[in-house]
């Protein structure tokens, strides 16, 4: 019994051994102290030379990771696909952080496939460096393993920090990069600004559901309801039969519906209005109208000037919707106001 029990010990010893070597093999070696593995590495480890790489651009000319380094400032490699869905609704953000950040970060998207099919989809921006590698021989050679996502190299051509994955580590990367000022867990900036009526409504530029960019500026000749939205919101859920009902039977005079939502496009497919649903991913629209949650809405005149207080909650939303004067004259609603989900 004693010889079979040290026999057995041995060969458990060996299995763990091997079972150590493999976790090795993988980066994901265990802690000493019994605890939970370390989280497995995606992407170079910072401080690391990035691989250089020389790409066409879709204009035709080739640009190197060298070239992009002249600037002078960090680099935000973001890894694209033209059919990534999730990929096609962060451009609009990519050019605005271009616009807005110009002095500080140099943005390149490398994206793959068609050539034509990537001109299509930056054509509708402005975007200074769309470049096309041939599989994903570039995005390998950085160890991103899916889009988007996003890699920053400082202008010594180094890796700066973690590999970001998804939309939302890009944008914590382009703070980190930027100093911009992050939002807070509610989705509220504290420079959010407060329109009134009679303001000039900043401009839309979003996807809809079909990645096709649709801008404010196509509905200048009505009336207007933004209505801000999320379908991972249990208030905006509970109000859905409203809206639905409200689009089936309004009267012509109602105003149109242009909704501003969180989510993937299914998700906001399910949800089963019939009107336009344009996809704003950080909620960087609702910030720029004075949006503090979802459901909030406002109303906007032919011509382009708000006409409304922001209004928050079911109750008030449906209220602008239909006509009606609303509780108070900021805007305020009842106290079912919904938070970003």
């Amino acid at each position: 019994m004693i010889v079979h029990l040290v026999s057995q010990n041995g060969r458990v010893l060996l299995r763990l051994d091997s079972m150590e070597a493999m976790l090795a093999t993988q980066g994901r070696q265990p802690a000493a102290n019994g605890a939970a593995p370390a989280k497995p590495l995606v992407g170079l480890p910072v401080g690391t030379a990035a691989p250089a790489f020389e790409l066409p651009s879709i204009n035709g000319d080739k640009v190197s990771l060298q070239t992009l380094r002249t600037a002078g400032k960090p680099i935000l490699l973001i890894m694209s696909d033209p059919h990534c869905g999730p990929c096609n609704a962060l451009l609009p953000e990519i050019a605005r952080w271009e616009r807005d950040h110009s002095a500080k970060l140099t943005i390149a998207v490398i994206s793959r496939g068609d050539p034509d099919a990537n001109r299509a989809k930056a054509s509708e921006r402005t975007l200074s460096h769309v470049l096309i590698q041939e599989d994903r021989e570039v995005a390998k050679s950085y160890g991103t393993t899916g889009t988007p996502s996003g890699v920053l190299v400082t202008p010594d051509g180094k890796i700066a920090d973690e590999t970001a994955s998804g939309a939302e580590a890009i944008r914590q990367l382009v703070i980190k990069a930027t100093g911009s000022v992050p939002a807070n867990a509610n989705g509220n900036s504290p420079t959010a600004p407060k329109l009134s009526a009679g303001d000039t409504a900043p401009e839309i530029e979003l996807p809809d559901l079909e990645g096709k960019t649709v801008r404010l500026s196509d509905y200048k000749d009505r009336e207007t309801l933004l209505l801000f939205w999320n379908p991972g919101c249990g208030f905006c859920q509970r109000m859905l039969p409203e809206i639905q009902d409200w689009m089936t039977s309004r009267p012509s005079d109602a105003p149109e519906l242009l909704v501003i939502s969180r989510g993937q496009a299914e998700e906001n497919r399910a949800q089963g209005i019939d009107a336009p649903i344009l996809l704003d991913q950080g909620f960087e629209t609702g910030r720029s109208f004075g949006a503090t949650g979802t459901p909030n809405a406002v109303l906007i005149a032919a011509g382009g000037l708000v006409a409304s207080p922001m209004v928050a909650g079911a109750p008030a939303v449906m209220t602008l919707a239909r006509g009606g004067s609303t509780n108070g004259s900021n805007g305020s609603a009842p106290k079912n106001t919904a938070r970003l989900g």
